[in-house]
């Protein structure tokens, strides 16, 4: 199957669901445990009909969804249909859904050696060293945040290696970047935006709030 642009997601006009690093995230103010446990009943059996899963968390008073079509890369229709079912069962269920609430951490590392260190931070974080794909280490249990290598080149120490990326819904991106500013914090580069923008605390660490759009 084909995967869908940006754009074509946004067409779709899922109200319910927002397009983060790589697949469709959705999120349920449940309230209580009995309606989460309902919506993943119902959402499961729409997902065994399709032939196609999201991963589900259920907490006590919310449930959080991600879709994504593993086998082609990215987001595609069956993703879409089936955020659609899912959204129509929440609200047959009279449960709220809370997109400005979705937010997803990743984890890039600045380093000339790929090869090298990917194994290391596979074995670390998921305890297997062929935990790597490509320029990620992802841990199949979902467990530990995504590692992303960016390539640079060699660089003498003291520099910063490591840095967040905060993945946020593209119509929170603005009000995140003005909390953090707020909050003692300072715009570094704002030119890659909206697709990422860069900022630094008051001793100078940085990390990007980042969204869908211009990429």
């Amino acid at each position: 199957m084909e995967t869908l642009t940006v754009d074509q997601i946004l067409d779709a006009s899922l109200t319910d669901w927002r397009r983060l690093a790589q697949g469709l995230h959705a999120r349920y103010r449940t309230r209580d445990f009995r309606t989460g446990l309902a919506l993943v009943d119902a959402a499961a059996q729409a997902a065994e009909d399709a032939g196609h899963h999201p991963d589900i968390t259920l907490r006590y008073a919310a449930v959080e969804f991600a879709l994504l079509s593993h086998d082609a890369g990215g987001v595609t229709d069956r993703d879409v249909e089936l955020a659609r079912r899912i959204t129509a069962i929440a609200a047959d269920l009279g449960v709220e859904a809370t997109p400005r609430k979705l937010a997803l951490v990743e984890l890039g590392l600045d380093t000339a050696q790929v090869a090298a260190l990917g194994p290391f931070w596979a074995a670390l974080l998921t305890g297997a060293a062929k935990n790597v794909d490509g320029d990620d280490v992802v841990d199949p249990t979902g467990q530990a945040p995504l590692v992303w290598f960016q390539h640079t080149e060699p660089h003498e120490t003291p520099r910063q290696r490591f840095h967040l990326d905060v993945w946020v819904p593209h119509d929170v991106a603005d009000q995140r970047i003005a909390a953090a500013v707020a909050a003692g914090g300072t715009v570094v580069d704002d030119s890659p935006a909206p697709a990422f923008t860069v900022l630094a605390d008051a001793e100078g660490n940085r990390a990007c709030v980042c969204t869908c759009l211009g990429r």
